[in-house]
């Protein structure tokens, strides 16, 4: 009989993790709404918050999906020969 600590591998774990954190970005940005936006529409190099934001989200969100993925065992289907443009 196997117990839940046994099932708890690295990749579990490290998959967990990052939709732990996930999830706490969300609420954090949803919770300081109206500071986010202050800060991003002050002017100057202000600009570059937003994107800092969408390059950290889509990081995360990226690295949980992939191993949530991987964890249920579906992987992308991968062909042996790169496509080439027809002449």
């Amino acid at each position: 009989m196997s117990t839940i600590t046994s099932r708890l591998t690295p990749q579990t774990l490290r998959t967990l993790a990052l939709g732990a954190l996930s999830l706490a970005l969300y609420i954090l940005l949803f919770s300081y709404e109206a500071e986010v936006l202050a800060a991003s529409t002050g002017g100057g190099w202000a600009f570059v918050v937003p994107i800092v934001i969408a390059f950290v989200f889509s990081f995360v969100h990226g690295a949980f999906t992939s191993g949530f993925w991987d964890m249920l065992g579906l992987k992308a289907k991968t062909r042996k020969e790169p496509k080439r443009w027809s002449k």
